[in-house]
């Protein structure tokens, strides 16, 4: 729901009156709420991540009700605030109960196909409003009722704490907090998340709008956010290529493709081809670049994991919600191609800042 609120911005922006700027910092306030619930996941994903799961959907859907009801901007922001807290309480729960209900062996694979479920819903919300738009509201109540299903799904999915002995697990149930030297080995990958965060951030909150902008219709502009999805969604393809590269090489091939996608669509929004090409390059790159954060959090301490992502996710957020501030305030000054073309050289400083090595870790 947080990654879709750039396609219906615009029809949002005309109904409610709503600036860039005030967009932006809705944005920033959902990124915000991302990392309060994401925190809340550090700790309690080991001992509870089918509460977390339950109280995901929960906030995920009353947010798009009030969403989908919004009489003011106001209402809007503040639902859609509270709807991002599903996906942060989320994110440490998949960890946990994918490394238990999945062979020790696959869960690499699985947890980047996992993080690749951003693609297919993007597809799907593309699609929704290709039929929905300009009626924003009934897209918000089909997402409520998404966020349900997706909840129930992830339960039943789930094996408990009964899995065999062979079957990964993020250490003893009450040890969710790691110790002090963990934190100082993921310097160079939170600063790295951050600078991913906070560069992604225009291209997920002012993406569409853009395109309008650039004389693209609201069909054009939404056949590119499909695109978008449509890249995310490809990643389960390249999964098993991906995991066989060390974590700061397929961070840095990731790395570079969100930034290449960025300025393609800063420079080439008035011609759709290449506005296609850059939305499904962007789609690809920062889902696989998420995936491989998580990958290599891993790597530092696989006893940690589910603590390791929400910390990770929390860093990518956080930078979304400085990003998203800038963008918007930036676009109104600058226009649209120096806001993409600084987002992307924001990006691209992940590739250096990943260079700070940590013990073990390729």
């Amino acid at each position: 729901m947080r990654l879709a609120y750039g396609l219906v911005l615009p029809d949002v922006q005309a109904d409610l009156d709503l600036g860039a700027a005030a967009a932006g910092g809705i944005s920033a306030g959902a990124s915000a709420m991302y990392c309060v619930g994401a925190s809340v996941g550090f700790l309690v994903a080991a001992r509870v991540p089918r509460t977390l799961v339950v109280s995901a959907a929960g906030t995920a859907a009353l947010g798009a009700i009030g969403v989908a009801v919004s009489p003011s901007a106001a209402v809007f922001g503040a639902s859609a605030v509270l709807a991002s807290a599903g996906a942060g309480l989320a994110s440490p729960a998949l960890v946990r109960i994918v490394a238990r209900s999945v062979p020790s062996q696959d869960v690499p694979r699985t947890q980047t196909i996992v993080n690749s479920g951003t693609g297919p819903g993007l597809v799907a919300a593309g699609v929704l409003a290709l039929v929905l738009l300009p009626e924003w509201r009934t897209a918000w109540l089909v997402s409520a009722a998404c966020a349900v299903v997706a909840g129930v799904a992830v339960l039943r999915a789930d094996h408990g704490d009964t899995a065999p002995e062979d079957r990964a697990t993020t250490g003893p149930r009450g040890k969710s907090l790691p110790p002090a030297p963990w934190f100082r080995r993921h310097a160079g990958l939170l600063v790295a998340a951050l600078l991913l965060g906070a560069g992604s951030a225009a291209v997920w909150n002012l993406g569409r709008a853009v395109l309008v902008d650039a004389g693209s219709g609201r069909t054009a502009s939404v056949v590119a956010w499909i695109a978008l999805g449509v890249g995310g969604t490809a990643v389960a393809v390249t999964a098993r290529w991906l995991d066989a590269r060390p974590p700061r090489t397929a961070w840095t091939i990731t790395v570079v493709a969100v930034a290449l996608g960025t300025a393609g669509l800063g420079v080439g929004a008035a011609v759709l081809p290449v506005a296609l090409v850059a939305c499904a390059v962007f789609g690809w790159g920062y889902t696989a670049a998420t995936g491989a954060l998580v990958a290599w959090t891993g790597a530092i301490d696989a006893e940690h994991a589910p603590s390791g992502t929400s910390m990770v996710f929390v860093t990518l957020v956080l930078g979304q919600a400085v990003g998203a501030a800038v963008a918007g305030a930036v676009v109104e000054q600058a226009g649209a191609a120096v806001t993409m073309l600084g987002a992307a050289l924001v990006v691209a400083a992940g590739v250096p800042a990943s260079r700070v090595r940590q013990d073990g870790v390729p």
